[in-house]
């Protein structure tokens, strides 16, 4: 797919270019300077806050990385940029923010969480502040209702569904069997129609990703790359690698 060659041209930093024994956190300033600085794309995370606002982090709690506790939906954006990780000096951003440090030198691929309750307002704002942003951006979501309502709001961006095959860890627990089989073998492309697939390296290959790329040409994204052999099954099977813990 030749209008996605910018997507696919360099490794894709796995929440920025971190290294936590050098105080480089994930999804922070650091990490995402680090990955301009390497010339690598830059895949990050988005939550939604209590005023409907997209800002930058993993996790739908605090305390992994941070001090305090709580839900980010429940705290404002305000409120969450003052939270300080352990680790660092430095604070969450917003989407916007985001887009105004990087400011097209690299591609942002953008994942949007989700709690798969049928919340909008992350997709909207993520499409509302992605108008005026003019470097190469992408955004996916392992939700096929948000990959769907990012086809309806905004065509012309290039969206991407996130899967595996199995979705064995706990946070799938809430998803019935049915919806869990419709993700992993993209049963959803009819709806969804994704410009490329994100699918987890460990998986690879399977048929509906073979599909996806070999015949209907969409890109092929391996997620999260580690290892050397990580690193050769994508070689085999994938476009590109989302990576993290070494430089390739």
């Amino acid at each position: 797919m030749a209008g996605l060659d910018w997507l696919i041209a360099r490794p894709i930093a796995h929440r920025g270019l971190h290294d936590a024994a050098n105080g480089v956190i994930e999804n922070t300033p650091s990490a995402f300077h680090a990955a301009i600085a390497g010339r690598y794309g830059i895949e990050c995370d988005l939550q939604i806050t209590a005023d409907g606002e997209a800002i930058v982090h993993h996790d739908a709690q605090l305390g992994r990385l941070t001090e305090g506790q709580g839900r980010l939906a429940t705290m404002t954006a305000e409120a969450l940029k003052r939270v300080a990780f352990t680790a660092t000096a430095d604070h969450m951003i917003t989407l916007g923010e985001l887009c105004d440090l990087v400011a097209g030198r690299v591609p942002l691929l953008l994942e949007l969480k989700s709690h798969f309750d049928g919340d909008e307002r992350l997709v909207r704002r993520v499409v509302e502040v992605l108008r005026s942003y003019s470097g190469p951006v992408a955004a996916m979501s392992f939700d096929p209702d948000q990959v769907s309502m990012l086809r309806d709001l905004a065509p012309k961006l290039a969206r991407g569904i996130v899967a595996e095959r199995w979705y064995r860890h706990r946070e799938w627990s809430r998803l019935t069997w049915a919806r869990r089989k419709t993700m992993a073998h993209l049963l959803h492309a009819p709806a969804t129609r994704p410009h490329f697939v994100a699918y987890s390296v460990k998986d690879l290959p399977t048929a509906a990703t073979w599909l996806a790329h070999a015949l209907f040409g969409r890109p092929l994204l391996a997620w999260t790359v580690r290892t050397e052999a990580d690193r050769a099954r994508a070689a085999r099977h994938a476009s590109q690698i989302i990576f993290e813990g070494f430089r390739p």
